[in-house]
């Protein structure tokens, strides 16, 4: 997991926080979430979050545990 102690996200932000391009700053590209989003996704994994606004935001990343093979 990953915390801060930022602004946090608002209700009207949760459904667009993963999508390319969205950002609420006046710089950069909004390509950071997404681009996390499908690498964990690719390797199986899941990402989530948590947010109070005024008070921060926990991101979660989860991957599965590799089975051991028997050679």
């Amino acid at each position: 997991s990953v915390a801060d102690n930022g602004i946090g996200i608002t209700d009207d932000f949760i459904d667009k926080i993963f999508e390319p391009k969205f950002t609420t700053k006046t710089s950069g590209m909004g390509l950071g979430l997404g681009m996390v989003k499908n690498i964990v996704e690719t390797y199986n994994g899941s990402i989530d979050f948590t947010s109070q606004p005024g008070k921060g935001t926990v991101f979660t990343v989860i991957f599965p545990r590799e089975q051991p093979t028997n050679n």
